[in-house]
């Protein structure tokens, strides 16, 4: 308590504001005495600094309510932060969750989806699981490597083709699956799974225990196939290819018909395998090319001079398969003994041209498997063996339907004496061809790049099996 004696209520007032300590004064107007408050009051009648006098008068500070309003507009608006902030954390965890649950709707629906497919979605880590790290593998082809799997249940086997360089994001690769899923037939390999998972893109198969056909074609081969067993294989794989044609809602093009793209269960039927990677027509074609450099041998002229590519040209590939599949051999031998080609017998090493010319003049003996030893029936090798020769004509628009094929080698559909085709006996002969397109069109096998560019592309056989194992004994 500070006094001054003699001061006015303004001297007083003024001085207390002055220091910064007071927080009130007393004043008596009668006696003019002045005394500051330092410290502020708890109970002011019991408070020491009350001199007693009734004329005495208090006067506090006005700052101390300033400041006590100044604490509580701090109060509220530190409050309303705090509220503001756990309403817009609260509105974003809202809207998060409902995210959330839509993804997990939508996948949802999308696996049930693919449940009503008979699709499952595997998990890298399973896959992985399930192949041992990858360790068996059992081919490579165009589109990635296969790799031997065993499920969870340890008694099914798979093959996962693991697939390089997969060109599309998740949705599209999801939608091919879709249709490739949808696929069923008794004459294509089932489609089980896939993985998706990151940049991983994998394709779970049935597991074909026979391998592929390819394993089957070499005159040196101790596995022989029966008559029977090849006719089989011919009408079954001539009706999995016509169901990708004309039995789907979009018509696939499979692109690469060869004996290693086709398989044999444990019962030796066929099974086509790699549909539906090659292309849906319409779509992403370029890559597709990319991939058919070690399988030329198989490939159509048109597809060669650069024209647009039609079922037609896995009609070309079939009958190509079907003249290896007749004779139990490549239609392409690459090492002959001594190393060089003989001229005068170019059947052993390049099969169409004499296999064809023998054909069409009616001596099929001499074209089919010798070491069946003459046990096969002769109508059925003589209507497979034409019906491949209609099957390689240059002119695609002469080639039979896939539909029509099946017919022809079921017997339903007379079969005719094609004309020779006139390009692939170019090719040994070495005459002037006008072929198709303008890629081989007025072109000399002799000096010309056309044929020449043929049989460059004539490569030794492709590669193993995509989906099966080393075929055990033969039937």
């Amino acid at each position: 308590m500070s006094r001054l004696q003699q001061v006015s209520k303004s001297s007083c007032e003024k001085s207390c504001l002055g220091n910064c300590s007071c927080v009130g004064f007393y004043h008596n107007d009668k006696s003019s005495l002045c005394k500051m408050l330092l410290e502020p009051p708890m109970n002011i009648k019991n408070s020491s600094s009350w001199t007693g006098a009734t004329d005495d008068v208090l006067y506090i500070r006005d700052q101390i309510k300033k400041s006590s309003k100044r604490s509580v507009s701090r109060s509220i608006i530190i409050l309303c932060c705090v509220v503001g902030s756990i309403s817009v954390l609260g509105s974003t965890l809202f809207v998060l969750l409902i995210l959330l649950r839509k993804s997990n709707k939508t996948k949802k629906e999308e696996e049930d989806g693919f449940a009503v497919l008979n699709l499952k979605v595997f998990s890298f880590k399973e896959l992985h699981k399930a192949t041992n790290g990858f360790s068996e593998k059992l081919g490579h082809g165009g589109f990635g490597a296969v790799f031997k799997g065993t499920l969870h249940d340890s008694s099914t086997f798979v093959a996962v083709k693991r697939l390089e360089r997969p060109g599309s994001g998740e949705g599209e690769f999801r939608a091919e699956v879709c249709t490739i899923g949808n696929i069923q037939h008794v004459n294509l390999v089932r489609l089980r799974g896939f993985c998706s998972e990151n940049l991983h893109r994998l394709l779970v198969y049935d597991y074909m225990p026979n391998g592929s056909l390819s394993s089957y074609l070499s005159r040196t081969s101790p596995k022989l196939l029966s008559w029977e067993t090849r006719f089989r294989i011919a009408v079954g794989t001539a009706k999995g290819i016509a169901y990708l044609h004309e039995g789907c809602r979009d018509c696939i093009i499979h692109c690469d018909i060869k004996p290693e793209n086709i398989l044999l269960d444990s019962d030796y039927n066929a099974k086509v395998s790699d549909f539906g990677l090659a292309k849906l027509v319409g779509r992403d074609f370029s890559r597709v090319l990319a991939t058919m450099r070690g399988t030329w041998g198989y490939v159509a002229p048109e597809w060669i001079s650069g024209l647009p590519i039609t079922t037609k040209a896995d009609v070309y590939s079939f009958g190509m398969t079907l003249l290896e599949l007749i004779g139990g051999r490549r239609n392409v031998v690459s090492d002959t003994p001594g190393g060089e080609k003989d001229e005068k017998e170019p059947e052993k090493w390049f099969f169409p041209p004499w296999a064809a010319r023998e054909i069409i003049q009616g001596n099929v003996d001499l074209v089919v498997d010798a070491r069946l030893n003459g046990e096969y029936n002769n109508d059925e090798a003589t209507r497979m063996a034409t019906v491949a020769i209609w099957c390689i004509q240059d002119n695609e628009e002469i080639r039979p339907a896939m539909g029509t094929v099946v017919k022809m080698l079921e017997g339903v559909v007379e079969v005719t004496v094609p004309p020779p085709p006139k390009l692939i006996q170019a090719l040994v002969s070495g005459d002037s061809y006008n072929g198709v397109g303008n890629g081989l069109s007025g072109t000399s096998c002799s000096e010309g790049r056309g044929c020449s560019d043929l049989m460059t592309g004539l490569s030794s056989p492709g590669s193993r099996s995509s989906f099966g194992g080393k075929p055990p004994s033969s039937p």
